[in-house]
This record gives C-alpha cells, sequence and structure tokens, in this order.
C-alpha cells in the first residue's frame, strides 16, 4: 500500500508504521527480514525520513530492532520470545483485571458484556472465514483484553499490555491461518471469564484469563 504525500509527515509516519506492522504481523515481512528502505519505499510509499520514524516508532514497541552499522530488521519470533510474552501479558493482565475486579462498577462489567459478544460474533465469522476475518477478529480479542484491564485506573498498564499485545499478534495469527485455534475451547473458557468477573470470584477469573492467554499461544509454542 503506497501512501499518498497530501498526508502531514506525522500521519504518513502512523500510515506506515500501521502498515508495516501488520505485514509482520500476517507474516508477509518474515521474522529477522533485514529492512531495506529504499525496498519499503516501494512497498509502501512516503519518504525515506518517514520511513524510518515508522521503524523507530516500531522499535520501540518491539516488532522491529533497530542497529546503528545494519539498519533495522524485523524482531525475531523464536520459542525463548513467545514464552518470554505469554509470562510477561499474563503478570500485567492479571495485575490489570486484578484492580479492575477492586475498583470496577457496573458500567464496567455491562463493558465487558459488550466486548464478549463482540468477540463471540468475530470468533463465529473468523471460523467461517479466516482470512476474510482475521482483522476483525484480532481487533475484537485486543479489545476483551484491553477493557478487561479498563477499570485498573492505570494508562501505564494498558500501554504496556498494548505493546505485549502487539508482539504476541504475529503468533496468534500464525496459529490462525494454520487453523490450529480450538475456537469452541476458547468460546467455554471466556464464557467462564465473564461469569467469574460478575460475581466478582477474582481467582476463577485469573485462571480463565490464564488459561485465554495460553489458549491463544499454546500451539505456536509447539510449531516455533
Amino acid at each position: 500500500m503506497i501512501f499518498s504525500n497530501n498526508y502531514d509527515n506525522e500521519t504518513v509516519v502512523g500510515l506506515i508504521a500501521s502498515a508495516i506492522r501488520r505485514d509482520i504481523s500476517f507474516g508477509e515481512l518474515s521474522p529477522d527480514k533485514r529492512l531495506k528502505i529504499e525496498e519499503l519505499r516501494t512497498r509502501y510509499g512516503g519518504s525515506s525520513h518517514s520511513l524510518r520514524e515508522a521503524l523507530t516508532r516500531l522499535s520501540t514497541q518491539g516488532l522491529v530492532e533497530a542497529n546503528a552499522q545494519r539498519g533495522f530488521r524485523v524482531s525475531s519470533a523464536t520459542e525463548e520470545d513467545l514464552k518470554d510474552i505469554i509470562q510477561l501479558r499474563w503478570e500485567i493482565e492479571k495485575l490489570g483485571l486484578e484492580w479492575s475486579l477492586k475498583k470496577g462498577d457496573v458500567k464496567w462489567q455491562g463493558k465487558i458484556i459488550a466486548s464478549s459478544h463482540e468477540l463471540s460474533r468475530a470468533q463465529e465469522s473468523v471460523m467461517a472465514s479466516p482470512i476474510d476475518s482475521a482483522l476483525e477478529w484480532d481487533e475484537a480479542n485486543r479489545m476483551f483484553h484491553i477493557n478487561l484491564m479498563s477499570a485498573s485506573g492505570s494508562p501505564r498498564l494498558i500501554a504496556t499490555h498494548t505493546q505485549l499485545y502487539d508482539q504476541s499478534r504475529r503468533f496468534i495469527l500464525r496459529a490462525l491461518r494454520e487453523q490450529q485455534l480450538n475456537f469452541t475451547s476458547i468460546s467455554n473458557n471466556q464464557k467462564r471469564l465473564v461469569d467469574a468477573i460478575l460475581v466478582n470470584d477474582i481467582e476463577t477469573a485469573k485462571k480463565c484469563l490464564q488459561q485465554d492467554i495460553e489458549g491463544n499461544l499454546a500451539y505456536s509454542i509447539q510449531s516455533t
């Protein structure tokens, strides 16, 4: 996708970063691939400066690695990388869920129910058409997890989760592409998670949350 020069620089940088993030997530830019500026200009458009800014932005999110001598490359995606991401996501989301359960009100519970319904619909769509509905499902899944922590009162915690989710995306989407996600099991566990939240059962909610994070990513560990 090539972006027009009619946009201001900040907008162009954001659009390019979003497009590269998507291509990394979907495996179109493979792990450890060198990212050459001229090749990227042909693929995405923009100036050399805007591309470097976009890649620098992605490097702060852990999706791209920058080296003063060797330029930019897609970050690695090894089994150890994935295990580290899963562990950190679990610790961050567990803390966010605990805080939300302590501070959350009926409005927050309603948000959880609504995002759960959105995710259920997206899961039905992606089961019927994995390629066409992948982005819809991925976004619904991301928002469900953000909403679990949304009553925590900590924007920094949510920002950290967003970065970790972006890093886990390519593993989740690979499992989706290879039809290795057990959506029946995932859906049943998510329902138990929501039910536990509604009765403020913290221990059950945390157990279900851990199973949800690992359920989306476990296949990737086996096949990395």
